[in-house]
């Protein structure tokens, strides 16, 4: 890493259970997006370098088989580590679940959701409501840890519900008497949901109370840059990028040459180069679902993001959000100036900003914090993705 003095160090491997990430850079789950096509395409620019995440796995769907999560847990062959976050509420469902991926030989890697902000998942006390209930979050951890044997166990958090309910040192403290081997925390509350400024010195706060374990950093790292200055300001152990990379699969290249100290080797792609990475990733998702035109329709959400900054009116952005063949998306791509350079600005803020919402808990959440009356397993969601 280079630092302030301009010398050029290797920060310390991260070790997740028996395996080391290098540079310690990792992928967040993001629902719909971090599917196998996504994780290819970060995996390519990274050099294979780094921890690509699954999106979120839903427990009592792995565990009854439903079609649409036994597809969103298949890894390619070349994804090693093979890393699955779940989600889950109950106890024991989750520890089902564990045992299941263990005993088919399905990840190497597990990470739990404690972050997820939607209200449909915190409506059922799951994702970041979670942790207020620390007795139940100790549990969740205390099933998964000893169901999955080897296989290492991290977690992913927010800080809190909101201000006035942080949860996050605790939380930790759980995590290293339970055996989680590593924690990953976004520095936002639940009602923060993605709008606001991400809370770096909550993440140094949690390095220095739970010095046991490797923390990792993750909110508004947008360019290689953010990821070093993360690591410089708060002494955390590693990153976790999430909406930077929307559309932006490359950053990986250059988180990579950051840890590195190769920063001469960013990328900085013409729109001839964004189109053609555009035409891979809808022609993996075809492959991947088994349908042209359904991978086509399911890219349509990434065109906004790939083609931020650059110059392409609104009657072409249009065609390009009603593509179903690869063929057409070619085409409307063909006839873009594609010689722009990549666009002063395109390295910012991108995805979901809202903010200040209000948090939807179940009725009486925040009575007691111990207490885990009334969450069961049907507050399991029944479906993957997020």
């Amino acid at each position: 890493m280079r630092d302030n003095g301009g010398m050029t160090t290797l920060p310390p491997a991260l070790a997740i259970g028996p395996h080391t990430v290098q540079p310690p850079v990792v992928l967040a789950p993001m629902a719909g997006i971090t599917n196998a096509p996504f994780r290819t395409l970060c995996r390519e620019f990274s050099g294979g370098k780094g921890l690509f995440v699954s999106e979120m796995i839903t427990t009592r769907a792995l565990v009854e088989r439903n079609e649409k999560t036994m597809q969103l847990i298949h890894f390619d062959a070349a994804e090693k580590p093979r890393s699955i976050q779940l989600y889950g509420v109950d106890p024991a469902t989750v520890g089902k679940a564990v045992r299941m991926i263990v005993e088919e030989d399905r990840a190497d890697h597990i990470d739990l959701n404690f972050g997820c902000p939607v209200p449909k998942v915190t409506r059922k006390g799951g994702g970041s409501a979670l942790p207020y209930k620390r007795n139940l979050l100790r549990a969740i951890l205390r099933e998964a840890v000893t169901g999955a044997g080897d296989l290492p166990v991290t977690m992913k958090m927010r800080k809190g519900i909101d201000d006035d309910h942080l949860t996050y040192l605790d939380a930790g403290r759980i995590a290293v008497e339970e055996g989680v081997t590593a924690i990953a925390l976004h520095g936002r509350t639940t009602a923060q949901h993605y709008g606001g400024t991400a809370d770096w010195e909550a993440i140094a706060r949690l390095k220095e109370h739970v010095p046991e374990i490797p923390v990792l950093g993750n909110g508004d790292i947008w360019c290689a840059e953010d990821a070093l200055r993360m690591v410089r300001e708060t002494g955390c152990d590693g990153v976790v990028v999430g909406r930077g990379c929307l559309g932006r699969p490359w950053l990986f290249n250059d988180l990579v040459a950051a840890f590195e100290g190769r920063t001469q080797d960013y990328y900085a792609p013409s729109l001839r180069e964004v189109a053609a990475v555009m035409i891979r990733h809808a022609t993996l998702l075809g492959e991947w679902i088994g349908d042209e035109a359904r991978g086509v329709i399911d890219f349509r959400k990434h065109v906004a993001w790939y083609l931020k900054g650059f110059s392409v009116g609104s009657e072409m952005r249009k065609k390009l959000a009603v593509t179903s063949s690869l063929s057409e998306l070619d085409a409307h791509l063909s006839e873009l100036d594609l010689d722009q350079p990549w666009p002063e600005g395109a390295d910012g803020p991108r995805g979901r900003t809202s903010g200040n919402n209000r948090v939807v808990l179940p009725e009486g959440w925040l009575k007691d914090p111990y207490d885990c009356a009334g969450v069961s397993e049907d507050a399991e969601l029944d479906t993957s993705g997020g």
